[in-house]
């Protein structure tokens, strides 16, 4: 079957990191040599040895302390940060290059009028997922105008049809790697749980089995499991923030799409009686 030569080009898009592993492969090797070689440092312990206690108020080597659990709790949050900077830039090259209000607005305004020409151009200028949709659409639009052979009720079903195809190709590119930040939201809290269970286990057989009850060592160790809690928090905090972030992004480009869809497949049936 011959390629339809007036088939537009798809508009080139960033979509996104597609191996969101390697992505978390890279953020947890970060993790561990900023735990070993940043938080880790003798310079932050007493005795110059990682071994010991934190030197009094220094931040990095309390959270050095909290164990292997800080750097998966590391890794988490650095994959929350990478995989939002790619949404984001995934999230705005589907958008397109104006503003998606006054590009939908200015589409309506032309397929009232009747100017196919002019919606073309307005998405080829646009580009982006929106664009993309209406612009497959509008070459569904002529092709059914142009066969006699179908109904208007077969018209319009294949218009509509297409809409949801175009659709449907776009969307799961926006919400790409969005499930794993969405995962991130809860496991980064439950992890830092852990870490501080783990640590308080620790603190009090450590205490035990000193045979007495050492305030200033049971403090410090509850301080260091603490780091933990903290750390897992500000981590599905953050997740959260960003996952709502981007799913309302991508609702409103859902909705742009529906709303220029529809005033296609109106514009079609009113002006085919």
């Amino acid at each position: 079957m011959a390629k339809n030569q007036n088939q537009p080009k798809k508009s080139k898009q960033f979509t996104g990191v597609k191996s969101s592993g390697l992505v978390i492969l890279a953020c947890f090797v970060i993790a561990v040599i900023v735990f070993k070689y940043v938080f880790g440092a003798a310079s932050h312990f007493e005795g110059g040895n990682n071994e010991g206690h934190p030197l009094p108020g220094d931040l990095f080597g309390t959270i050095y302390k909290g164990g292997f659990i800080v750097p998966i709790i590391q890794t988490l949050l650095l994959t929350v940060l990478a995989l939002s900077v790619e949404r984001f830039f995934a999230i705005r090259s589907a958008q397109g290059k104006g503003k998606l209000v006054k590009f939908v607005e200015d589409v309506k305004v032309s397929l009232s009028k009747g100017d196919m020409a002019t919606a073309n151009q307005l998405c080829a200028k646009q580009q982006g997922s929106v664009a993309n949709v209406v612009s497959s659409t509008l070459i569904k639009y002529t092709e059914v105008e142009e066969d006699k052979s179908l109904s208007k009720e077969q018209q319009i079903l294949a218009i509509q049809k297409e809409v949801e195809e175009a659709t449907a190709l776009e969307l799961p590119m926006l919400s790409q790697n969005l499930p794993i930040i969405a995962t991130i939201t809860t496991l980064g809290t439950l992890m830092g749980l852990l870490g501080t269970v783990i640590g308080m286990i620790r603190s009090f057989a450590a205490l035990a089995g000193a045979g007495g009850t050492d305030s200033i060592a049971l403090s410090a160790g509850i301080s260091e499991a603490l780091i933990n809690t903290a750390f897992g928090i500000a981590t599905g905090a953050l997740a959260v923030i960003s996952y709502n972030f981007f799913t309302s992004k991508i609702d409103t480009i859902t909705y742009s799409i529906d709303e220029v869809g529809f005033s296609i497949v109106q514009t079609f049936a009113a002006s085919h009686k």
